[in-house]
């Protein structure tokens, strides 16, 4: 599967999330749609988000509560879709959620992969965990990052770096859909920045991209060591996500 090839199944993935076309996202002005749970969306929350914006770098698409339709209009009206996620046109959305009920969460800034395997030099013992073997995953709290699944988006891989018998860095991954796998990454404070991160989630990426899965990886607006790590490991930026969340 080629770059092209990735983005297309991207679209056709998020267009089931924000209940539109794969084209709209390469549309002149923003799209703007009502929530529906379309069966393959990720199972990131039980019931559709009241709002939720995405971008793939050119226009946004703009999933939301149709009592925010009138007002996305006139927000949205002769604005590029990749301005609206700066911050002085967010000031102007979160006072209109906070209208009814709801706050902006995180920007989720997610990568795809350049889809020819490139294997990293390893100088550290690894371990490789499969599906059934995860819950056998010493200190599994310590991993947080990496061990994220539940029953509707399980862990089905993982790769751990080891000194002795201890765990000192894991990769895993969650099946977010059949063929869409997140990637996430933890390493124990006294062995960071000496690469193994980098390392792990490139043999992840080789591995799943080995076994006909897509992966990808996630990382927040300013988290810049876990942007390098996707940078270093062959993951290309492709796409930018916005939500709401009921307001406390």
């Amino acid at each position: 599967m080629d770059k092209p090839a990735l983005l297309s199944h991207l679209k056709a993935q998020l267009a089931l999330e924000y209940n539109c076309l794969p084209q709209d996202f390469d549309r002149d002005a923003p799209v703007i749609t009502t929530p529906k749970a379309n069966p393959g969306r990720r199972p990131y929350s039980p019931e559709p988000r009241f709002f939720s914006m995405a971008t793939l770098g050119g226009n946004a698409v703009i999933s939301a509560d149709p009592c925010l339709h009138p007002w996305l209009k006139q927000w949205s009206a002769g604005r590029e879709g990749i301005w609206l996620f700066e911050e002085n046109n967010l000031f102007e959305l979160e006072e209109t959620l906070r209208e009814h009920g709801q706050a902006l969460w995180q920007s989720h800034h997610m990568y795809l992969p350049d889809p020819q395997p490139s294997p990293p030099p390893i100088d550290f013992p690894t371990r490789w965990y499969e599906q059934e073997d995860i819950p056998s995953i010493p200190d599994k709290d310590t991993f947080s990052n990496a061990l994220g699944g539940h029953a509707a988006r399980p862990d089905v891989l993982a790769v751990a770096a080891l000194e002795g018998s201890q765990i000192i860095g894991l990769a895993a991954c969650s099946a977010d859909t059949p063929a869409l796998w997140q990637i996430g990454i933890d390493v124990l404070p006294g062995h960071r920045k000496s690469g193994i991160g980098r390392r792990l989630v490139q043999l992840l990426k080789d591995e799943i991209l080995r076994r006909g899965k897509i992966p990808f990886y996630g990382t927040a607006t300013a988290n810049l060591p876990s942007q390098r790590i996707a940078a270093s490991c062959g993951f290309f930026p492709a796409w930018v996500e916005i939500e709401s969340i009921p307001k406390n």
